[in-house]
């Protein structure tokens, strides 16, 4: 987890309830913004799909398969 990401936790945290829905909400908007078909890779996916290209194993049990919050 990145630093920016950590600092931003830490921020949220710190709202009220509501607040944290709409600051949820707004993050939702600029993920769909940048990537409206999620189709896009972090740079984790991105190892992990081309070491898999690269005839490496991957293990099903490290896919995180509900990664997206559909609320």
């Amino acid at each position: 987890m990145s630093e920016t990401i950590k600092q931003t936790i830490t921020m949220l945290e710190m709202l009220p309830d509501q607040e944290q829905s709409l600051a949820l909400e707004i993050v939702k908007r600029l993920v769909l913004a940048w990537d409206p078909d999620f189709t896009k890779l972090t740079p984790e996916e991105r190892r992990r799909l081309e070491a898999a290209e690269n005839g490496e194993y991957l293990d099903l049990e490290s896919i995180e398969w509900n990664t997206i919050d559909s609320d």
